[in-house]
């Protein structure tokens, strides 16, 4: 039976959120950002894996942080990359294996710093991806304005994650990407630039923000319903 892949990226700073620590480490009523999206990943009905990618020095706390909250699940840390590109090729390299087994079909890739998006977002991206190729959360964006300042009249969206993609055509274009040296700002766009596949457009909301400035710790607190819960053992 295939199922799904998790790749959350946390090896970013606390840097302009004005930390000592990682952002995804920081407490988010209680408990760290992260494990906010650990839970949500690990409520999917078919994970068959699930991969952190961390700052090596980072990776005790990471540890750490989300055991307590993992039931009798597993997840893989691995140390990430000097950009997003490279953190997400080094999780796609681990997965390879279950990739070309049939084992994953799906992967599914995420901000750790993006803990409000939710078990039915994460779900919706899945399903699309299943059924398209690929899948990415977009919210509009009202009030743009061009570099002379006029209103940009054309409907305007912005991309989030979870963005989640058919297994095989994600590790080709990835493997692809490596030859060329290309590297892509985010999933999406390595994907579709080496991949033939569709990418549905999953609606979301701006409450599923990323946590980068200081504010933003105190507007998710304000916005998070209850944390999640721990999984139970299966």
């Amino acid at each position: 039976m295939t199922g799904t892949a998790v790749v959350i990226l946390a090896a970013g700073s606390g840097t302009r959120v004005g930390a000592e620590v990682n952002k995804v480490l920081l407490p988010l009523r209680g408990v760290p950002v992260l494990v906010w999206s650990v839970r949500d990943a690990l409520a999917l009905p078919d994970v068959r894996r699930l991969v952190l990618v961390v700052r090596p020095e980072d990776r005790t706390s990471v540890e750490a942080a989300v055991a307590p909250h993992l039931g009798d699940r597993e997840v893989l840390v691995v140390d990430g990359g000097a950009t997003r590109h490279r953190s997400e090729w080094a999780a796609i390299q681990v997965l390879a294996d279950a990739i070309t087994s049939g084992e994953v079909d799906v992967v599914v890739v995420h901000d750790g710093a993006r803990p409000l998006a939710g078990v039915d977002l994460w779900r919706s991206v899945v399903d699309a991806a299943r059924e398209v190729g690929g899948a990415i959360p977009v919210v509009p964006v009202p009030r743009l304005l061009h570099a002379d300042l006029t209103p940009v009249v054309d409907e305007a969206g912005a991309v989030q994650t979870p963005q989640a993609f058919r297994a095989a055509e994600l590790l080709a274009s990835y493997r692809a990407a490596a030859d060329d040296g290309f590297e892509g700002t985010d999933t999406a766009a390595c994907v579709t630039a080496y991949a033939d596949v569709a990418v549905a457009a999953v609606p979301s909301t701006s409450l599923n923000l990323k946590v980068t400035f200081p504010e933003d710790v105190a507007l998710a607190a304000e916005l998070s319903p209850d944390p999640p819960a721990t999984p139970s053992p299966t």
